[in-house]
């Protein structure tokens, strides 16, 4: 934390780098330092706190996707981490670097030569946006799948500086702003993810992506359901993500509640949630085919939740 208050603007934070050295690499950013965070021990490992699971910022994917007690408490977490990237990817990134990975666009992640092409954008160097013509405001689209799912599981995280810490829930962490979508200050660290644990919660995510691997998401669907003794829903949490700047919760969920789980009604609800989903141009994919699988995976994810489809 000194450091970074003595470089200041000068320098970023590294982590993993399986997103920050490729942004090096297209011209994105140019930080003069690099604060590595590798050798900190202190910010690694899952424990159980209490009526919390917390992992470390610098704990890797991998781990966490694998971890008992996270999959058993905070399923959509460790199912989300298993879908990032490749193998390699997930050893190398932490789910700290994960929850503040960068804003992704097609006209964005490019490289130089391909971006001064086009004129630049309003997200880097530029000064319109691609994507809607008469934007004031960037959308490019949030691509970390641990997001949603930290969303929908009623996560928050811990930011430290040099002088102060804070605990931030992750419903209000991300913001509608594609060139600075968190709240998390540039001299901050982000330390700790903080899950509460639930009697009764089943949680899961869905993921569409191109390819089974190494892909970015084209649409992600983290789901939750909290059931009564008598198997009644008594609370229900749907975030999609990769659609802009931040993950949105879908008010469809709200029909779950009070009901028992049902085919008939969760066809109900992923109309519902295709209907409340309009996917942008950020992406480099046909946005109707997008917007014709939220209610694909919407239904999946709820079904599979319930026992009435199969886990894999």
């Amino acid at each position: 934390m000194a450091l970074m208050a003595r470089f200041g603007e000068r320098a970023r934070f590294i982590a993993g780098g399986t997103d920050m050295l490729p942004n090096m690499k297209h011209g994105l950013v140019a930080p003069q330092q690099l604060v590595s965070l590798r050798n900190i021990e202190a910010l690694r490992g899952v424990r159980r706190e209490a009526d919390h699971i917390v992992v470390g910022a610098m704990t890797s994917l991998d781990v966490v996707a694998n971890h008992p007690e996270v999959r058993r408490y905070a399923a959509a977490l460790a199912q989300a981490c298993a879908a990032v990237g490749g193998p390699h990817h997930r050893r190398m990134g932490t789910l700290g670097g994960n929850v503040c990975l960068d804003t992704r666009c097609v006209y964005y992640n490019q490289t130089h030569f391909w971006r001064q092409a086009l004129g630049y954008c309003l997200k880097k160097d530029g000064d319109r946006c691609h994507v809607v013509r008469a934007g004031k405001n960037c959308v490019a689209a949030a691509s970390n799948d641990s997001a949603p799912a930290l969303m929908a599981l009623q996560g928050s995280v811990v930011l430290r500086s040099a002088t102060a810490e804070r605990s931030v829930d992750m419903a209000k962490f991300y913001t509608a702003d594609g060139i600075d979508n968190t709240v998390k200050l540039p001299h901050e660290l982000l330390t700790e993810v903080r899950i509460p644990i639930a009697t009764g919660r089943r949680s899961g995510f869905e993921k569409l992506r191109r390819r089974g691997a190494i892909d970015f998401p084209l649409l992600n669907v983290a789901l939750r359901l909290d059931h009564g003794s008598d198997g009644t829903i008594t609370a229900a949490a749907i975030i999609v993500s990769a659609l802009a700047a931040r993950p949105k919760r879908l008010k469809a969920a709200n029909m779950l509640v009070g009901h028992k789980p049902a085919e008939v009604l969760f066809e109900q609800v992923a109309q519902a949630a295709h209907k409340q989903c309009k996917p942008l141009s950020n992406i480099d994919d046909d946005t109707l085919w997008r917007r014709a699988m939220i209610k694909v995976l919407v239904r999946r994810g709820l079904k599979r939740l319930s026992g009435l489809a199969p886990a894999d």
